[in-house]
């Protein structure tokens, strides 16, 4: 049974000093472009936490309601159910979003199955993936996604994907990854984890990090390697 009340990420500001500063650039500004132009309607958030996109949506959509599988600290949620088992009738919202859930589904399939029956025709979903990320939220991390293995399974659950878009290229991917590890060090009592979380948080190193790896993966794009996709589909 997963622990209700757990602390999630409650709006869209993310400070430059912050470990995940550059995962949450390259994610914000694709979904960010991406509700602009496709997002309508009544939407549903499908493991939506304390709904930290939600400003996103503004005057871009109707209404917003959140479902998640145990109720969020801040308590956001609307609805309490799986993913793989929505509480709502069929072909109810014009816009389904899911952002950094899919991985922690044990029945992906049977989610993209439920979200296309809980989606008008004509009605588009949004869905952010990871390809490239370290182990978290155990036991509860089942999978990572390739681009060509999210076309397949959103065509088999009878969307037409319109867009899969790479949340930044090779250099976001491995300096986030080396942040990542080098963050995961200063849980040690050792005297130099010490050293380096004085460096890089309280010197704001990780600002400067972050900011130059920001500006180098988009001086220099490849995307052999990249954190998340985005994924835009519509129900035919």
């Amino acid at each position: 049974m997963r622990e209700a009340g757990i602390k999630r990420i409650t709006g869209t500001n993310v400070d430059k000093n912050r470990q995940d500063f550059i995962v949450m650039h390259f994610l914000l500004e694709d979904l960010e472009n991406v509700i602009s132009e496709y997002s309508k309607g009544l939407l549903l958030d499908i493991g939506c936490g304390n709904k930290p996109y939600e400003e996103l949506f503004h005057g871009k959509i109707n209404s917003y309601i959140g479902c998640d599988v145990v109720q969020s600290d801040l308590q956001r949620v609307d609805v309490i159910c799986e993913a793989t088992n929505l509480d709502f009738e069929s072909e109810v919202f014009d816009t389904v979003f899911s952002t950094q859930v899919i991985e922690h589904v044990n029945d992906p399939f049977l989610m993209l199955k439920e979200a296309y029956r809980v989606m008008k025709k004509g009605g588009v979903i949004i869905v952010s993936a990871p390809f490239c990320w370290e182990l978290h939220e155990e036991p509860y991390d089942f999978f990572r996604y390739s681009k060509y293995g999210l076309k397949s399974m959103f065509e088999n659950s009878g969307f037409e994907v319109k867009l899969i878009k790479e949340n930044g290229g090779k250099w976001a991917a491995v300096s986030q990854l080396w942040l990542n590890m080098i963050y995961s060090t200063f849980k040690s009592k050792k005297w130099y984890a010490k050293i380096w979380k004085g460096v890089f948080i309280n010197l704001r190193f990780t600002s400067l990090f972050n900011s130059f790896f920001v500006w180098f993966d988009k001086k220099y794009p490849s995307y052999l390697l990249t954190l998340n996709y985005v994924v835009v589909a519509y129900k035919k």
